[in-house]
């Protein structure tokens, strides 16, 4: 059995993978929230949180937060994303039941405290700097508020200096208490673990976390996007970063299998089309790939390239030219490479504990049917020529938007209109 899932009375979910040729676990306390759920004035809060957490408990201090995982040569760590927050520790198995009550203290008991929340602040202020100190993340976030323009999906999971600075202890503990629930709460863990060990300890030490009675937040999917737009962000780089883009899929849809393909074969590994074309023909980057990302009810399809400023009318050239023929003269030899490559990726990536938490974690949290491992390969090797194509017609084929970050003034945008036109 790949996987158990059960749900608990209060309606915190739990489900484990078991890999009985370890002697490690991978545990993950995941949350229904992210930054498409922060409201007006709220731009960062849930990303502001996940340092608060940290900061300690009514009954345990940052300090020892850290020094009882230290002291078992354990790692514990956490991230934000677009729709997610998690909570996770990596331990021996016999430690389990110690770091699942550190994790369940933090998310059940934080503090939250203004004396926290002030001391904090300049660390997410940093991280910020160190965002805008980085023109191909830009290039990506410019891009993602192209496409998706006020949509929440579109925001920046830092927040900004503005929103950051302007956000107060009230408002920050108000948004734990409303999004940190029973309902929107999943206990994942995978290694030398019993799924029934894992579900008393949940019972135990969640509970119904004290805030019994809630709902998920209701979220709306993009209703309108992008079309034909660019936009420059003046970065005095000595490269130009590009990134061009359309929606894509959620990871609902089942053409997200063909798109995996697809997005491996244009822009995947060293022999895909864009490496190849771009970098190994013409010379004109170092880095060029595709990307796609999946949300539960949209998704974000980015080709990227970082160039010579004086190159990018011709990088701009060739990823449009790119991205048109890929539609038509997909073959039969590439796209069975690509389904080897991104089999061989999928299988690899699941070789520790963590990797497999993060699997059935993200995909319980998000309330997708969970698909095995074989499951999955089996969609891959599935895939066909006819599927890639269509899949690639049905999204390369829309309205493309450009995102540029380099030496060029945000009044030159209209020169580089015809890459998207």
């Amino acid at each position: 059995m790949d996987h158990q899932l059960t749900t608990l009375p209060s309606g915190v979910r739990v489900v484990t993978e078991p890999m009985r040729s370890v002697r490690s676990v991978t545990l993950g306390l995941w949350i229904a929230t992210g930054s498409r759920d922060e409201a007006s004035g709220e731009a960062g809060c849930a990303h502001f949180l996940e340092h608060l957490l940290f900061k300690g408990t009514r009954t345990r201090s940052a300090r020892q937060i850290a020094e009882t995982l230290d002291a078992i040569g354990g790692e514990m760590n956490a991230f934000t994303g677009k729709e997610v927050t998690c909570f996770y520790a990596r331990v021996l198995d016999r430690d389990l039941p110690l770091a699942f009550e550190v994790l369940a203290d933090m998310v059940v008991d934080a503090r939250n405290a203004p004396e926290d929340v002030d001391a904090e602040r300049q660390v997410v202020l940093s991280e910020i700097d160190s965002h805008l100190d980085s023109p191909d993340e830009l290039a990506h976030s410019d891009l993602a508020e192209t496409v998706l323009g006020e949509h929440p999906l579109a925001l920046e999971v830092l927040g900004t200096f503005g929103s950051i600075s302007g956000l107060d202890r009230d408002t920050i503990h108000r948004y734990y208490l409303e999004r940190y629930r029973p309902e929107t709460l999943v206990v994942a863990a995978a290694g030398n673990v019993s799924h029934d060990r894992v579900v008393a300890l949940a019972d135990e030490l969640l509970g119904d976390l004290g805030r019994p009675g809630g709902t998920r937040p209701v979220r709306r999917a993009p209703s309108r996007f992008g079309e034909h737009a660019v936009t420059v962000r003046q970065r005095p780089t000595e490269q130009a970063h590009v990134v061009m883009g359309v929606p894509g899929l959620s990871q609902r849809d089942d053409d997200r299998w063909p798109l995996r393909v697809l997005t491996m074969l244009l822009g995947g590994g060293m022999s895909s089309r864009l490496f190849q074309e771009i970098r190994e023909e013409r010379g004109l980057a170092y880095s060029a790939y595709g990307h796609a990302s999946y949300y539960t009810d949209a998704g974000l399809f980015e080709a990227y390239v970082g160039t010579a400023p004086g190159k990018l009318d011709e990088v701009l050239t060739v990823l449009r030219t790119e991205l048109d023929r890929v539609v038509e003269d997909v073959t039969v030899e590439e796209v069975e490479r690509a389904k080897g490559a991104l089999k061989g990726t999928t299988v690899l990536s699941l070789e520790d504990t963590g990797s497999r938490m993060s699997r059935i974690g993200k995909q319980v949290v998000t309330d997708v049917p969970i698909v095995t491992v074989d499951e999955a390969l089996r969609r891959i090797a599935e895939v066909d020529v006819d599927a890639v194509r269509r899949v690639a017609e049905r999204v390369l084929g829309r309205p493309r938007d450009l995102a540029i970050v380099g030496p060029f003034a945000p009044d030159e945008g209209g020169r580089f209109t015809s890459a998207v036109a």
